[in-house]
């Protein structure tokens, strides 16, 4: 078939790859002039999520949900105009032990099919994309370590390699962490593995170029047809002013074929609600800090959580990159519309773990700061497979964690679409689906 992937960051190239692999012919259309242009880019590393993280085994007390926005620890910040809302309610309602585990439960077919298919990967193409073996969760109060305990019981059930260590021990394991603050452990996850997330989709481009996957890069989309899988364009090398529905249509571009799939992150709202699709998804806003390393010596080898503000520390090479600190926009919010004191405040904590755990060790005045929004859904799963449009199919709200979960989503949507019967079952494909909601 002729498919239109919409979107080139990791979900876009991964959706792309996989599509060109089961044998279609696929077309990529990104409004930035490079792939991973967006959330894809300030990614904070850590490939695949555990039970550990958030989103996925809320072992880390969502029971006192109002401090953990608020709060000195905190992960995300949102303004009181919203904790009403409906979808925050749902989301921070406080599961059960069970709960956790059928949730983690049901989504590790797509966290193994994710591990086999980037694997299979990066072993064909032999990328290098500055991966780094081995992450530790630390803790600052022994009360925090034994909260996690039943994301402990998931990692034995599942025989995912761990170890709980104490205070010294985690000093020996990453001498980095300074002596002189409070620590009462941490877990060592040995075979979990950090790596660059942008320089994943920048390697893939010139691979699918060469396979024939056709890139129309700096251009908009600014509609969809679903039923006949058309998509408008605005004109090759030129920006209109205004409101896109003023635009004369002789000028617009249309591009047909058997079916779309929208894998533009946050931008995909707006098209797929044009679409007259309507989904329950929520912008979330991640801020990172990318600095150079300024003392070799003392910087990290594993990369390094801090569990209870969930703020990640990941070396690329002669880099560190420190990422976390969410804040809940409203759907419809526009990058230039953001709180900016919100915004400060979640740059300030980021910055403000890196001088808990690695004081010194990197050149914060050279930085470079990121804040980018992903799209959550309200049960923490992505979002694969068709809509209620038989020719428009989505892949998207892979949260902020697990960005190789792009790969597994993106094998599963091709084995889906081409009519194969897939890696995963029909289970884990209907808790997956955009029609659940």
């Amino acid at each position: 078939m002729d498919i239109i992937v919409i979107g080139a960051g990791i979900a876009g190239m991964t959706t792309a790859y996989c599509l060109h692999a089961a044998g279609h012919r696929v077309c990529v259309i990104e409004r930035h002039t490079t792939v991973a242009q967006k959330a894809s880019f300030g990614h904070g590393g850590v490939i695949l999520p555990t039970p550990l993280d958030t989103w996925f085994g809320p072992a880390l007390s969502f029971s006192s949900w109002p401090a953990w926005l608020g709060g000195e620890s905190t992960r995300m910040r949102v303004t009181k105009s919203v904790l009403g809302c409906s979808w925050v309610r749902h989301f921070f309602t406080q599961p059960s032990t069970e709960q956790r585990l059928a949730h983690y439960t049901r989504l590790k077919p797509l966290i193994d099919l994710s591990s086999m298919t980037l694997a299979e990967i990066e072993t064909r193409h032999a990328f290098e994309f500055e991966q780094r073996t081995g992450v530790l969760h630390l803790f600052r109060q022994a009360s925090e370590l034994k909260k996690v305990a039943p994301a402990l019981s998931f990692l034995t059930q599942h025989e995912h390699s761990y170890q709980v260590l104490k205070a010294d021990e985690c000093y020996s394991a990453e001498p980095s962490i300074p002596t002189q603050q409070p620590l009462a452990g941490g877990i060592l996850l040995p075979d979990d593995r950090s790596a660059n997330c942008p320089l994943f989709a920048k390697q893939l481009k010139p691979v699918l170029e060469e396979a024939g996957v056709r890139f129309l890069l700096g251009r908009t989309v600014v509609s969809i047809d679903p039923t006949r899988a058309q998509v408008e364009l605005e004109p090759p090398h030129r920006r209109f002013e205004g409101d896109s529905s003023t635009w004369p249509m002789h000028e617009l571009e249309t591009l047909t074929a058997d079916a779309i799939v929208v894998a533009a992150g946050a931008g995909s709202l707006p098209l797929l609600a044009h679409a007259g699709v309507q989904l329950p998804l929520q912008l979330m806003q991640l801020h990172a800090i990318t600095a150079p390393i300024a003392y070799e010596e003392r910087a990290p080898h594993l990369t390094m959580v801090d569990t209870v503000r969930h703020i990640t520390m990941v070396r690329f090479n002669n880099r560190l990159r420190i990422a976390g600190a969410m804040i809940r926009n409203h759907r419809h919010q526009t990058p230039s519309r953001s709180d900016p004191k919100l915004r400060q405040q979640a740059l300030a904590k980021v910055a403000h773990a890196v001088h808990d755990w690695l004081p010194g060790v990197i050149k914060l005045s050279a930085g470079s700061y990121w804040d980018g929004k992903r799209l959550l859904s309200p049960d923490g799963f992505p979002l694969v497979g068709a809509t209620a449009h038989p020719r428009l199919w989505v892949n998207l709200a892979h949260g902020p964690v697990g960005w190789a979960l792009a790969c597994g989503t993106a094998k599963a949507l091709a084995d889906k679409l081409t009519g194969h019967a897939g890696e995963l079952d029909a289970e884990t494909m209907m808790a997956l689906s955009p029609t659940r909601f």
